[in-house]
């Protein structure tokens, strides 16, 4: 479902990837979609999406889905596995819950490109504070 007015209004706090343009496309139960436009500055040398534009994006997607109904939850431990260099003019992640125990949890997200090819997978444990 569409994220309410107070879900991103919660999220706009989480600056550093709302600054490099995350936004949140879609929550439900322990889940998130986030989605970000490519631009010049999410590039290296290169001409390639940094590795930490990815990571930012996988990130975002786990806090939302983690938290969006309430908060509490931080990440413990996050594995990054870059699989593709994405292609196209935005990236799309999608947080969706494994496990959710008593205090830990366990979140897989998986970073699509424009033409919806799997670039990058994060396996992300997260820990109730």
């Amino acid at each position: 479902m569409k994220p309410s007015r107070e879900t991103v209004e919660l999220f706009a706090k989480d600056r550093f990837a709302t600054c490099n343009g995350a936004v949140i496309d879609e929550v439900g139960e322990h889940y998130a979609k986030c989605s970000l436009k490519l631009e010049d500055i999410h590039r290296n040398a290169m001409g390639a999406v940094m590795g930490g534009v990815y990571f930012t994006l996988a990130d975002f997607a786990f806090a939302v889905a983690a938290n969006w109904q309430q908060l509490g939850t931080v990440s413990l431990s996050s594995e990054i596995a870059y699989l593709s260099s994405a292609r196209g003019d935005s990236l799309t992640a999608e947080a969706f819950c494994v496990k959710d125990g008593r205090t830990t949890c366990y979140y897989r997200i998986e970073v699509r490109d424009a033409e919806e090819r799997l670039a990058v997978i994060v396996n992300t444990i997260g820990y109730k504070v």
